[in-house]
């Protein structure tokens, strides 16, 4: 389930950049990804994730997760939303909201390396509690996100929520992007570029105008304004 809805619903930001206020409600959601044909960003995708896995009997439940910021360096609580599940007597991390990451769910075991269509993972001890997601690039690991596997509402993300919306420092105001996985990799629209990577290698083009912008999304990712 988490591949094919990888492979269906984008990430996106596009609702902040057309002042479309976003709100932590999972009815909301549903109207937006579901009946509207739209994505969303990590509080909307795995909020809504999340009701689907507990409809069809999984236990659940959201955490947050601290974005690494290189050089050991984490941002705030509640930056990413992510899911824990139940699943065989085992527990595994679900992430369907962090743009170009893991295909399918890790194992919360740690110390074991877990191989993927998108790449090599593990999950490690870090410290205060936290545990650290990492990739593996050029033989050397790169921290992902850090959280504590402790139960969070869905409510407790709505400052982080509101701060991404607004915020000058806030990445997800400073310009669309549009991504979605394929089945050879991911493409990628920005204001500026068309990204494409997969099997025959990497591949972009510019984005000259607003007006563009709009006709490759709605070519590529099926989503109008």
């Amino acid at each position: 389930m988490q591949r094919q809805h990888l492979l269906s619903i984008p990430f996106e930001n596009l609702d902040i950049h057309w002042k479309r206020p976003i709100v932590l409600d999972t009815e909301s959601f549903f109207r937006k990804i579901v009946e509207n044909r739209r994505g969303g960003f990590c509080y909307e995708l795995n909020g809504l994730f999340n009701e689907l896995l507990t409809s069809l009997g999984f236990k659940t439940h959201l955490v947050s997760a601290r974005v690494s910021t290189g050089g050991g360096n984490f941002s705030s609580e509640y930056d990413h939303a992510a899911i824990i599940a139940r699943a065989g007597g085992g527990e595994y991390l679900v992430d369907v909201g962090f743009g170009a990451f893991t295909a399918e769910p890790l194992k919360m075991v740690l110390d074991l390396e877990q191989e993927d269509a998108t790449g090599t993972y593990v999950i490690r001890e870090h410290r205060d509690g936290y545990l650290v997601v990492l990739r593996k690039d050029a033989g050397d690991w790169n921290a992902e996100y850090a959280f504590k596997p402790v139960t969070r509402e869905l409510a407790e993300f709505a400052g982080m929520c509101d701060f991404h919306q607004t915020s000058p420092e806030s990445h997800f105001t400073r310009g669309k992007v549009c991504s979605l996985m394929t089945g050879a990799g991911r493409k990628t629209l920005t204001d500026k570029k068309f990204i494409v990577t997969g099997g025959a290698g990497k591949t972009g083009s510019d984005v000259g105008s607003e007006e563009e912008f709009n006709e490759m999304l709605e070519r590529e990712f099926g989503i109008t304004r």
